[in-house]
C-alpha cells in the first residue's frame, strides 16, 4: 500500500472506529436502562423477618470482592441429621422479606438449612443491581455459606426462582452444586424481551443476557425444573426449552393449577412431593432423571 493510499484510508478508519465506539456506548447505555426498567424491581424496606414466622434465624452480612456489603438470613435445619443446605436465589422483585412465608414452608417440609440473601440494591444490601453484579453477589454468598461450620460444602443445593433461576444456573457453571432446583425459570432475557416487545428489534440488545439455555448445557449436575401451567409471566414453553437444553439427570414438573409466583401454594402436594423426592435422592446419592409432566398435558 502506497503512502497516498494510506493517507486516504486513515480518515475512513478513524471514522469507522469512532462509529463502533459510539455504538458500544449507546448499546451499553440502552442495556443499563433496560436493566433498571425491565429486569430489576428492588424494594428497600423489609416488611417482616423469619422470626415472625416462627423460624430460628441469624441475621447475616457478608462482603463481595468488590466491597459491597450484602444482607441476608440463615435459617438452620431443625434436624441435625440433614446436612443439605439451600442457597436461595430470589426473583427480580421485592426483597428477602417477601419470601419469608415460602422459606418457612421449605424449612418445615424439607428440613434443610436455608440461606437467603438480597442482591445488591435490594433490601439492606448495598449497591445497584446489574447482571454481572448479581452473579458476583451469588458467588460471594456461596463463599460465605461454605465457611459456616454447620454447612457441608459438597451438599449445597441452589434454589432459584424466576430471575434467581438464571443466577443459579450461572453459579452452577462456576461452582457445581449438589443439585439445582429451578422454579418458574425463563430461558433467556432475549426470549423474554421478544414477548414484551414483539414488534421491536430488541434481540441485538438482549442477546446473551441471562442466557440460561446456553449456560445450562454446560452444567452437569442433577436438576429439577418446576413451572406453573397458568404462568402468564414466563410461558411454560421457556421452561421446557431449558429442560431440553439441560444434561441428565434432570426432571421436569408442570403444575396444572399454578401460575408464576404461587407454585408453593397452588402447586399443592404435587409440588412438595417433587421437592421431597429430589432432596431425598440427592441426599442418598440417587438423583435419577425423569420427565414428570409436559406443558401440553
Amino acid at each position: 500500500m502506497t503512502a497516498l493510499n494510506r493517507r486516504r484510508l486513515a480518515p475512513w478508519l478513524v471514522a469507522t472506529v469512532g462509529l463502533a465506539l459510539t455504538l458500544c456506548v449507546i448499546m451499553g447505555f440502552l442495556w443499563t436502562q433496560l436493566e433498571s426498567t425491565f429486569i430489576f424491581f428492588p424494594t428497600r424496606e423489609l416488611v417482616t423477618h423469619p422470626g415472625r414466622a416462627g423460624l430460628p434465624y441469624e441475621e447475616i452480612n457478608f462482603t463481595t470482592v468488590e466491597g459491597r456489603r450484602l444482607h441476608g438470613w440463615f435459617i438452620p435445619s431443625k434436624t441435625a441429621e440433614n446436612s443439605i443446605t439451600w442457597l436461595w436465589l430470589h426473583g427480580n422483585g421485592g426483597n428477602v422479606s417477601h419470601r419469608v412465608e415460602e422459606v418457612a414452608m421449605v424449612h418445615h417440609r424439607l428440613g434443610v438449612n436455608v440461606m437467603i440473601f438480597d442482591y445488591q440494591g435490594y433490601g439492606l444490601s448495598e449497591g445497584k443491581p446489574t447482571e454481572q453484579g448479581v452473579y458476583a453477589d451469588a458467588w460471594a454468598a456461596l463463599e460465605y455459606l461454605k465457611q459456616r461450620p454447620e454447612v457441608t460444602s459438597d451438599k449445597i443445593v441452589y434454589f432459584g426462582r424466576s430471575l434467581g433461576a438464571a443466577v443459579a444456573v450461572n453459579l452452577a457453571l462456576v461452582e457445581p452444586p449438589l443439585g439445582l432446583v429451578l422454579v418458574s425459570p425463563f430461558s433467556s432475557v432475549e426470549d423474554m424481551a421478544k414477548l414484551g416487545y414483539p414488534f421491536l428489534p430488541v434481540g441485538w440488545l438482549t442477546r446473551g443476557r441471562f442466557d440460561s439455555v446456553k449456560t445450562i448445557a454446560l452444567v452437569n449436575r442433577p436438576v429439577l425444573i418446576v413451572h406453573g401451567a397458568l404462568d402468564d409471566t414466563v410461558p411454560p414453553a421457556q421452561a421446557e426449552k431449558l429442560f431440553h437444553a439441560a444434561n441428565e439427570p434432570k426432571r421436569f414438573l408442570v403444575l396444572p393449577d399454578a401460575s408464576h409466583n404461587d407454585t408453593s401454594t397452588s402447586g399443592g402436594e404435587k409440588y412438595w412431593n417433587s421437592l421431597e423426592r429430589f432432596m431425598g435422592d440427592l441426599n442418598n446419592g440417587e438423583p435419577g432423571g425423569d420427565q414428570e409432566a409436559h406443558p401440553t398435558e
